[in-house]
């Protein structure tokens, strides 16, 4: 009999345990997407003439943000990108940027750049969260966020964390989903290829893991 009372006990606890989020992009408050902001949103951020916007939209998608760093640097002086990056971003891949990269978020030192790293492999926003919370309160907490994100699993994440990919709607996460499970990203290249093109495809690829 105890044995029986151990064995649903257990049982139950498999049921009951929520399943754990396969990455996510942090959520924006202040900080646009650099790939899928608007030529009008564009025109509105410090510094940007048209010119500049052309290229931008001419160049997209930037696959990190050392990318947009460079071609802003043409024309930008470093105090002019801090300002920019305030309000427009391509974010960071907590796992695996560099340090130049992760030191672009506007505010953020070595110091805290030490506690980034200090955690990887993030496994997801949540363990962020609670590991940079030690250091920052709630309100810096947010702000950093938005410049964020942990690959997110192609095989097993939610549709909530799919749908936190900038630009991501019903049609594209629908077609994730229909290909489910993928042996390699070069299945997720050919088949989600079938919807949109290869750059959109390359954006996309950059949220994502098979690990």
């Amino acid at each position: 009999m105890d044995r029986l009372k151990v064995l649903i006990a257990a049982i139950s606890l498999v049921v009951t345990v929520p399943a754990v989020a396969q990455g996510q992009v942090g959520k924006r408050m202040d900080v646009m997407d650099a790939n899928t902001a608007s030529e009008k949103q564009l025109l509105g951020v410090p510094g940007f003439t048209p010119a500049l916007t052309k290229s931008i939209l001419e160049r997209r998608p930037f696959l990190t943000m050392a990318d947009l760093d460079t071609l802003l640097g043409q024309t930008l002086s470093r105090e002019q990108r801090t300002d920019v990056y305030r309000r427009l971003f391509v974010q960071i891949n907590l796992n695996t940027d560099s340090d130049a990269e992760i030191l672009l978020i506007p505010g953020l030192g070595n110091r805290m750049l030490g506690e980034f790293k200090e955690y990887r492999p993030y496994r997801a926003l949540a363990q962020f969260r609670r590991e940079i919370g030690k250091y920052v309160d709630d309100k810096e907490l947010a702000r950093l966020e938005q410049y964020v994100f942990v690959p997110i699993n192609l095989n097993t994440a939610t549709d909530a964390d799919i749908l936190s990919i900038p630009g991501m709607g019903q049609r594209t996460l629908g077609a994730f989903k229909e290909y489910r499970p993928y042996k390699a990203m070069q299945q997720f290249r050919r088949e989600i290829g079938k919807y949109v093109d290869d750059k959109e495809v390359a954006r996309l690829e950059r949220y994502l893991t098979l690990n």
